[in-house]
């Protein structure tokens, strides 16, 4: 008996082919091996389905790592607007995506719509070949990347097939009423304020509507942009919430809040 066999027979037990044999004869197949005996753990032929040991399925749960981000998250539930300002890396983005991915599987809105402006970050990046969409998918891609870690990709592009995701530049919002969706304008702050006046009125009956941005990481010319002077205009009204992350709720590397801290 070579050692795989012993080993196999150590691990499953001694094997007799005859037991899958129900005329009484030899069996079928010999290759046939039996399931373990001595089994640990969930079996498929248990029918405890409340078996603790049993995985039912993936879940990934998001929590606040910080008190701003619970603020955050708190608010979103809460409020049909929020404005959410803050440095890079506090998670505004990804806590936003996260809600409206959380929103659109409980039922509790029909599609979620994401909007960016399509500015360039202190560079030209020239003629970009394709159609309109080939040319913004640089642009979006951010938005693609936390979307995409929420749900696989395949399930995003069908779900954008059905036209229950919608992803577009800030350009093409105009004109339009935003009902029964989750909305999230990211990178706010390359918008004017005529710009962010035009997003804001496109919210519609039973939507929720997140801003986020950093009015200190502004592509556009000093002065420009209407992030800042918006929130503190919104701040006043009681229905609108306007959460303001700070350095301490940075969770990327340490590096990122130090350096912030200095430039």
């Amino acid at each position: 008996m070579t050692k795989r066999a012993q080993k196999r027979v150590m691990r499953e037990g001694a094997f007799d082919a005859g037991q899958f044999d129900h005329r009484g004869g030899a069996a079928v197949d010999d290759k046939i091996r039996r399931l373990p005996l001595n089994r640990t753990g969930w079996s498929p032929l248990s029918r405890d389905d409340h078996d603790p040991t049993r995985e039912q399925g993936y879940l990934k749960t998001i929590k606040a790592k910080s008190d701003g981000q619970a603020q955050l998250m708190k608010a979103v539930d809460e409020k049909n607007l929020v404005l959410a300002l803050g440095p890079a890396g506090t998670g505004k983005t990804y806590l936003a995506i996260a809600k409206a991915v959380e929103a659109l599987e409980s039922g509790s809105v029909a599609r979620i719509v994401l909007s960016r402006p399509a500015v360039e970050a202190g560079e030209s990046i020239g003629f970009l070949p394709g159609d309109a969409e080939d040319k913004l998918a640089p642009y979006l891609r951010p938005l693609y990347d936390a979307l995409s870690d929420r749900l696989s990709m395949k399930r995003v592009r069908s779900l954008m097939a059905e036209g229950m995701i919608e992803i577009a530049p800030v350009g093409f919002m105009r004109g339009r009423t935003l009902n029964n969706a989750f909305v999230v304008i990211d990178e706010a702050q390359n918008c004017t304020y005529v710009q962010l006046k035009m997003l804001l009125t496109r919210l519609g009956w039973n939507s929720t509507m997140v801003v986020t941005g950093d009015p200190n990481q502004s592509d556009l010319l000093q002065g420009i942009s209407g992030l800042a002077d918006v929130a503190d205009k919104l701040e006043t009204l009681p229905n609108i919430a306007v959460v303001r992350l700070a350095d301490r709720d940075i969770v990327r590397h340490p590096l990122v809040a130090e350096m912030l801290g200095v430039l």
